[in-house]
């Protein structure tokens, strides 16, 4: 007989402490769950990192069989969430990467120097504008997005895009802290700067 998942009393959904629970001690429809949960925003973060659908589906599907297979070895030391986007990381720039395109390694220390963050750059996650951004505007950001050195874009895409913690993006990357701000400043100054250059001639691209 299988035992009936715990559900919260307002969301009546399983959390995913308990369905990782379950998952781990055999039950596929519970992992199955897990999967329905997170797919879109995994798919939404491979898509971006790898500029086309049909390597983001290539990505989503190996990321999953992945999880359920380290499932495992889950300690549950961070959060599924947490735990699910490390992975879909590390299949991301391991896909890039045998694309032969230009990367920065995740372990190469980051010279922050005194005083490297000199200009205030605003968080654009908490920018209302955002909400009613155009369907241009939206394309526009997306491409220059995609040029973003990969390195850069990942910690771009989780913390500005998918709302991650500065804490909880340096934990999916296995960086500190200093190390994503650096990053991420380098992103938002980036992407600045082609909006600024793209709003000075009048939309034209840039």
């Amino acid at each position: 007989m299988r035992t009936v998942l715990a559900f919260d009393s307002e969301t009546k959904a399983p959390g995913d402490p308990e369905l990782v629970a379950r998952a781990k001690a055999g039950d596929a429809e519970a992992f199955g769950v897990l999967v329905e949960r997170h797919e879109s925003k995994v798919y939404g973060l491979c898509l971006k990192m790898l500029g086309n659908p049909e390597d983001a589906e290539d990505c989503l599907q190996e990321v999953f069989i992945k999880a359920f297979e380290a499932l495992p070895r889950f300690r549950e030391e961070a959060r599924f969430s947490t735990w699910i986007y490390r992975i879909a990381t590390n299949a991301c720039l391991m896909r890039l990467r045998k694309r032969k395109l230009e990367t920065v390694s995740l372990d190469q220390p980051v010279d922050l120097g005194d005083g490297s963050v000199t200009r205030d750059v605003e968080d654009w996650s908490a920018d209302p504008a955002a909400d009613v951004m155009t369907d241009e505007l939206g394309d526009v950001l997306t491409e220059h997005i995609n040029e973003l050195e990969p390195d850069n874009r990942i910690v771009f895409l989780l913390r500005d895009i998918h709302g991650m913690s500065t804490g909880d993006t340096a934990t999916v990357l296995g960086l500190s802290v200093p190390a994503v701000k650096s990053r991420l400043h380098r992103a938002r100054l980036f992407l600045r700067e082609r909006l600024t250059s793209y709003f000075a001639h009048g939309g034209a691209s840039v």
